[in-house]
């Protein structure tokens, strides 16, 4: 029996087709499919079922549409509504594939009909794929249903990580969807790329967590902010999420630019952030490519807002058009590729300083505003002493709240500062970004408190 991982760290998932040679099943597809169709193909294996763990909040699946392509059975829990044609599981059923037995497993937590899937050879079980329950270390989050459901899911999060612990053999290899840097997983959990049932005895938070009530009370306390789109994203996929058929951006030339600014529509420039803070349209937001792009886009914009990308050349719109169609973002207006001279007209491009924590000591603080726009439980650990903390998600209902003076932002590494620069300047503050690693700070002499 073969496992085949299709990983998307942009998000901080994964996806498999677990096969025997000739007959495999995928699990929690996402919608760019054509990663998964090329892993089918070069297996050479008939796909017969597509399953799903559950309704996932933060990705638009692909299955539905993988099962049509594939002629597979589309495999979702009975419990869950949806306005599809599936083929309907529950607890303890079985499904058979060649010479493969799946099972499904009722392990509500992160959902209230969330499954784990058991597949077994002729020698027995052998993986479990345990979606949003059991992860590496940790478990998947519990508040993704509502605040009301939170305590009742957590419980039983709990009971369900000991459930896979107890039935299952310490050999048995666990497969999650979440936990490699997703904002599903309720904590942060080992870095392991891999884990057996007998590892997680071991390192699992709810497993060396006695007691349940300890277990909550941690887990609760623990619970990191979740990105905006997310609200999104199991509405669309109780629909049977999306086709994949990504369609080259629009070019837009200068004109177009400059009318979708005057407009009030969002423009996002994907470029380095160093290249943004040296030249860029006034205006625009930055949003660097790399891989926490799409999370923050989605974070930040309004849901169904239309935008237009600004890049460096055409495969880095490409790369970033298909990390917005995983989270949904279809509307995008166009793209272009021109500089931002070219862009900025009579007016020329505008800029802003960037130095390092260094700097920021050499100058000193007085008369400058410092915001700190990590999240709440980084700054609990260790911040600038005299600093302002607005985590970055609510830096654009904040800016009010801002005293008056050059505004110095900072965060863990540079990336979400520099986001959070660019709205700034964009509502007409004076910034500086302070393009740094955190560790930087206290080394540069500045003082940390906590």
């Amino acid at each position: 029996m073969d496992v085949v991982s299709v990983q998307t760290p942009e998000l901080g998932n994964r996806s498999y087709l677990v096969h025997d040679g000739s007959v495999g099943v995928v699990i929690d597809v996402q919608r760019d499919l054509d990663r998964m169709l090329a892993e089918i193909e070069r297996a050479g294996v008939d796909v017969v079922h597509v399953l799903e763990t559950h309704i996932h909040n933060d990705y638009v699946t692909g299955g539905l549409d993988l099962a049509r392509r594939t002629g597979a059975e589309y495999v979702v829990a009975a419990g869950e509504e949806v306005l599809f044609r599936r083929r309907p599981i529950a607890n303890g059923e079985e499904l058979v594939a060649g010479s493969m037995t799946v099972r499904a497993v009722h392990t509500p937590g992160h959902t209230r009909h969330h499954l784990a899937y058991v597949v077994s050879g002729e020698e027995g079980p052998e993986e479990v794929f345990t979606g949003g329950s059991m992860l590496f270390g940790t478990v998947g989050r519990t508040d993704l249903a509502g605040c009301d459901q939170t305590e009742e899911l957590t419980r039983r999060q709990y009971r369900s990580a000991r459930l896979l612990a107890d039935e299952l053999s310490e050999h048995v290899e666990i497969y999650p969807t979440h936990g490699f840097g997703s904002f599903c997983a309720s904590a942060e959990g080992s870095l392991a790329t891999n884990s057996t049932i007998g590892d997680e005895r071991i390192a699992n938070v709810a497993l060396a967590t006695c007691d349940e009530d300890e277990f909550v009370a941690m887990l609760l306390d623990g619970l990191p902010p979740y990105p905006r789109y997310y609200d999104y994203m199991a509405p669309l996929n109780r629909r049977g999420g999306a086709t994949w058929d990504l369609q080259p951006l629009r070019a837009l030339d200068v004109s177009d630019v400059r009318q979708r600014l005057a407009a009030g529509d969002w423009v996002v420039d994907i470029r380095r952030r160093t290249a943004f803070a040296q030249a860029h349209v006034a205006g625009s937001v930055g949003i660097e490519h790399v891989a926490q792009f799409a999370t923050y886009f989605g974070w930040l914009l309004p849901w169904g807002a239309e935008a237009v990308l600004i890049g460096a050349d055409p495969n880095e719109l490409s790369a970033a058009q298909r990390d917005l169609a995983r989270i949904g973002v279809d509307q995008l207006a166009g793209a272009s590729t021109d500089s931002p001279d070219r862009l900025s007209g009579d007016e020329g491009p505008a800029s802003y300083p960037t130095v390092d924590f260094s700097g920021l000591a050499a100058h000193g603080s007085d008369g400058i505003v410092v915001l700190d726009v990590r999240q709440r439980a980084e700054w609990d650990t260790g911040h600038l002493s005299g600093a302002t903390h607005i985590p970055i998600q609510e830096v654009p209902t904040r800016l009010g709240e801002l005293a008056v003076g050059q505004v110095w932002v900072h965060c863990a590494s540079g990336y979400r500062a520099s986001i959070a620069a660019s709205l700034l300047e964009g509502a007409g503050r004076d910034v500086v970004l302070i393009d740094d690693h955190w560790k930087n700070a206290g080394k540069a002499g500045l003082s940390i408190t906590s």
